[in-house]
């Protein structure tokens, strides 16, 4: 080939080359060609055997490198799902299932006394859609005619956009004269009172005072408003009075019904109680409050209502106009919790319907501009803050400050470290590398201190570098209180440990007190107390003092940087609970901690370099979590379909979450396929508590066993009594196996304790049992009246007889343990974990445990866990209602049951045929049970009739008929003898029996889960 030839074809390359990359810039398929080490090649580049005959120099040298990438990916893909498939065929246990045939025979009598003839099948009477009210009653014509009926019809057929077009909604306050005039004349009088002056010398103090005009005529002229400012500026306690004096002394005081709302219940009762107070009242007057379990309401008119913003979500329910108030405060909409970001998007439907609704939002500075755009730019006031001037460091200055040596870590742990981070997070690191470069170029500080901001130990949370700088403030600063902020109640316990140990904070000098939820309320009051003159303040705390709670004497602040979120992660259907880094608006209010009452100092335990890739702000609550409670407020709200609705919030969560949610409740039979409200779940959204705990409750009204499920609904629904005082974090383990009596069961742990707790309290020795077993007396009191409450909300519902939770006739199953536990995984089914023990063969006869999901794989127990260091499980089945993942999957409590609970409480069962004349008994695609014919017959007849009557009963409200001769009764009392029969069959398992058992049997202990393909 001659050389004029060869070079012919090199410029035609060339020139091939140049087009090629014009085009894939014009496309997007190469980004930024000026950054070779960016560019981006197609799949169809990339599928090719050999490089594209274009590519020259480096970018030949990309491609083979995005090449290989891609086979690695390849591979590995097919690596996972070979492995998941390994999984799933490891995890499709069948196992054998046998009941006494004389049990069998008592059973079919039983049902043979049953005067309805077949137990009809609720899936085929359920067809067509229910848009209409004739469809809907040809939908549930199964159902007798009734009150419950009506109501129920009325709200699935119904929705809020044809009440929004159906015409304008007004106030149904009257506007009375002699009301007006009355309360004139009452709010004139107070300004006479020594006590109301004073205290509004105190209040014009306030930047709040400052914009009172302003908000007042901005209120006047808009239907929505945005007031804006920082914690300490007033807002919260004065603009709900501003509008309330402005309407009373303008004759409108009559017309005037104000509610605001709080994110949380001590919240909206202290606010509650201190506006009263400004306006020398006690709560009750003009001024109330309403939370979850306790309600102090204001006068009807010429008032204002302190609520968390879940009880007006329960006035909307019915009230969807809220025709009976004339104003919303809508306060702290900054924290998105998920029930303000759902008011927030129904509001803005309403208030087109509502012309005389006004509407204020109030909010943090950092995100307001965003809320003024959702409300298509309604007026914002802003109001300046009230702090003293804060200086701040930050890590390289502490490296510099305390002369830290240099940290020894190899370079290839930054590696392995940024491998293992998503492409986001990886642009961020690389911003910091840029900010300490910057640094060392320009020499502002030492190499060790350049050094150790290299370091990946920099970018965790180092305990021993936080105490030394405690120690460094405490030794070299001026007097005041710290406040150190820390992601979780670990890392408090091992930053106190480890101040404890260091010797250097005796406790004649120094008071450190830890601020957690785990920790007693008695211990949590020690913050607000200023300590004795040379005594210095050490808090420990996580974010919840950065906005629920103001310390007075804080000066100086460490702010680690490091936060605790929780997190749903879709791919893997599953909560995670781990540290992430601060947002700006956390940083910014952890800053403002330090100058409340004087010029303050605050420590930021990252680089600078960092505070500007910080997100500015958290993600939003409804976007990190799962969604069954609100799409089932939405439904009673008549919303319409969820997903649209959902995509009109200020921050619309993924379509997936939405999708899991809806697949959950439809599984329960909460929501049908036409994605409308099942009696069920009409039930189920009028009880304030997650829908799993919910079922359960409902389940225990029917079976009878109220008292013990009400306590473990509670829990579930806050949080467990135990508190843990530093130090005996072995004694409280041990103190909660004791009274756990081998019922293998952190959920009937709690039943039991507030039983005891609650029979102790009537002899008056509930303070000596708190202490003794390391019960917190406020949290258990708060559970037992949201006992209470659940079963007010069950008699109103007309499933009890009264609103007694510890009812006779409620309660008359309430010790029959193997019942309650079929009750538990009733709720929360499927949330089942798969035990498999193994026996070595050893003299010793150890024995070893793991656990196993479907969609995690193997698992973990919490420490926490009563369960958890148990080696011996006599069923292969733990139910659990929280499983988070921080550095692994684990169950935070759990439940051992039985293979009846799981068949009479999966969601959908089947039979399938078996060689040998028997069945198999399918719960799901894992977990499945071979039986006699007889017995599978038997019990898919037996499950038939307990759907039947479940859904008889939440189609006709009414208490369970417990005569011998009913069928509910014949029905009950079928189901509770078998799973009582097994219950006895596992409970009375005796240990020196199994030690008893042949040498042959030792080497695995499966023979009760059987692994099978079929």
């Amino acid at each position: 080939m001659s050389d004029a030839l060869i070079k012919a074809r090199r410029a035609a390359a060339r020139a091939e080359s140049f087009a090629a990359m014009q085009r894939a810039e014009h496309q997007g398929q190469f980004a930024k060609l000026n950054n070779m080490n960016n560019v981006m090649f197609t799949e169809q580049e990339l599928s090719l055997p050999q490089p594209p005959p274009y590519l020259r120099g480096k970018l030949l040298g990309l491609w083979h490198r995005e090449k290989g990438k891609m086979r690695t990916k390849t591979k590995k893909e097919g690596k996972d799902e070979s492995w998941l498939l390994k999984r799933g065929k490891k995890m499709m246990l069948t196992l054998p299932l046998e009941l006494p045939e004389g049990k069998e025979n008592q059973i079919r009598k039983i049902l043979t006394r049953i005067s309805t003839e077949t137990p009809p099948s609720v899936a085929n009477i359920r067809c067509g859609s229910s848009s209409t009210m004739e469809s809907a009653r040809a939908k549930y014509q199964h159902i007798g005619e009734s009150a419950f009926k009506d109501n129920f019809l009325k709200l699935i057929c119904g929705s809020i956009s044809d009440k929004i077009n159906m015409g304008i909604q007004i106030c149904k306050l009257q506007n009375d004269h002699a009301l007006n005039q009355k309360y004139r004349f009452m709010e004139e009088c107070k300004r006479n009172d020594y006590r109301v002056r004073n205290m509004l010398q105190f209040r014009r103090r306030l930047p709040a005072c400052n914009k009172r005009y302003e908000i007042i005529n901005a209120i006047r002229h808009n239907n929505v408003i945005l007031v804006s400012g920082e914690t300490g500026c007033g807002k919260t306690t004065q603009v709900p009075q501003f509008i309330l004096e402005e309407e009373i002394m303008n004759n409108r005081g009559s017309t005037c019904h104000i509610v605001c709302t709080q994110p949380r219940r001590i919240s909206a009762i202290s606010m509650a109680d201190r506006v009263a107070d400004e306006r020398g009242e006690r709560c009750g007057e003009s001024v109330g409050y309403q939370i979850r379990l306790e309600k102090l309401p204001p006068r009807s008119s010429g008032s204002i209502l302190f609520c968390t913003t879940g009880v007006l979500l329960q006035i909307m329910n019915s009230d969807p106009f809220l025709t009976n108030v004339s104003h919303v405060i809508l306060d702290e909409i900054h924290e998105r919790d998920t029930i303000s970001d759902f008011v927030i998007a129904v509001l803005k439907d309403i208030v087109p319907s509502r012309p005389d609704l006004k509407v204020i939002l109030m909010s943090a500075t950092l995100n307001a501009d965003q809320f003024s755009r959702y409300f298509n730019n309604c007026p914002t006031v802003h109001i300046p803050g009230f702090t003293f001037p804060v200086r701040e460091f930050y890590l390289e200055d502490v490296y510099n400050m305390l002369r830290y040596p240099v940290m020894n870590v190899s370079r290839a742990n930054l590696i392995r470290e940024r491998k293992k981070m998503s492409p986001e997070e990886l642009r961020k690191e690389r911003a910091v590398d840029t900010y300490i470069d910057h640094l060392e170029r320009n020499r502002m500080y030492p190499p060790n201190v350049i050094s150790n901001l290299r370091c990946t130990v920099s970018t965790e949370l180092n305990i021993p570098l936080i105490r030394d700088l405690i120690k460094f403030i405490s030794y070299n600063q001026a007097p005041g209180g710290i406040l150190v902020f820390l992601p979780g109640w670990d890392k408090i316990s091992a930053l106190n440990k480890s101040m404890n140990e260091s010797h250097c904070f005796p406790p004649n000098r120094f008071v450190i007190i830890p601020v957690h939820s785990m920790m007693p309320t008695a211990s949590q009051k020690e913050i607000f107390r200023r300590p004795p003159p040379g005594v210095r303040k050490i808090v420990l705390a996580t974010n919840i003092a950065e906005t629920s709670i103001t310390i007075d004497d804080i000066v100086y602040v460490i702010d680690t940087g490091k936060i605790k979120i929780k997190m749903f992660e879709l791919d893997h259907n599953i909560s995670t609970l781990r540290e992430h880094w601060v947002s700006q608006a956390n940083s910014r209010q952890r800053r403002g901690r330090a100058g409340r009452v004087q010029e303050g100092v605050c420590f930021h335990l990252y680089p600078k370099g960092r505070e500007q890739v910080l997100d500015p702000y958290q993600l939003p609550e409804m976007m990190r979590i799962r969604l069954e409670e609100v799409i089932l407020q939405a439904k009673v709200l008549q919303v319409g379909k969820i997903g649209p609705f959902l995509q009109k919030v200020i921050d619309p969560p993924d379509p997936r979450a939405v999708e899991i949610s809806l697949e959950l409740l439809t599984a329960m039979n909460a929501v049908d396929e036409d994605e409308q409200l099942t009696p069920l779940g009409y039930h189920l959204a009028q009880l304030p508590v997650d829908p799993q705990a919910g079922k359960m409750m409902l389940l225990a009204a029917m079976f009878g066993c109220l008292d013990p499920i009400a306590s473990i609904a509670s829990s579930i629904s806050f949080k467990d009594p135990f508190v843990c005082p530093l130090g005996q974090e072995r004694n409280l383990d041990k103190i909660k196996k004791d009274l756990d009596f081998g019922r293998r069961s952190d959920h009937l742990l709690i039943a039991h304790i507030i039983t005891q707790w609650e029979i102790a309290l009537k002899r008056g020795k509930s303070r000596e049992f708190a202490k003794q077993f390391f019960i917190s007396s406020n949290i258990i009191e708060l559970l037992r009246e949201m006992k209470q409450q659940f079963a007010q909300h069950l008699y109103q519902m007309n499933f009890i007889v009264d609103s007694n939770v510890k009812n006779e006739h409620a309660n008359i199953n309430s010790n029959n343990l193997g019942l309650i536990k079929a009750i538990i995984c009733s709720g929360l089914y499927p949330n089942v974990a798969i035990v498999k023990t193994k026996v070595k063969k050893r003299q010793d006869r150890r024995s070893t445990v793991t656990m196993y999901t479907m969609e995690d794989g193997k698992i973990s127990l919490h420490p926490k866990s009563v369960n958890s260091g148990v080696t011996k499980f006599e069923s292969s089945f733990l139910v659990y209602y929280m499983k988070l993942k921080s550095t692994g999957i684990f169950l935070h409590d759990c439940t051992l049951i039985y293979p009846l609970a799981l068949i009479f409480f999966c969601h959908n069962l089947t039979l399938e045929d078996n060689d040998n004349h028997k069945k198999t008994i399918v719960v799901n695609k894992h977990i499945k049970f071979h039986c006699k014919e007889s017995t599978a017959y038997l019990i898919q007849e037996l499950r038939a009739w307990l759907d039947w009557l479940l859904e008889y009963k939440v189609s006709h409200p009414g208490v369970t008929n417990w005569n011998s001769t009913s069928d509910e009764y014949l029905i009950l009392s079928a189901i509770i003898e078998l799973i009582s029969t097994e219950h006895k069959m596992y409970y009375s398992y005796d240990e020196e029996d199994a030690e008893n058992e042949d040498e042959e049997d030792e080497e695995d202990d499966d023979s009760d889960l059987s692994e099978s393909e079929n």
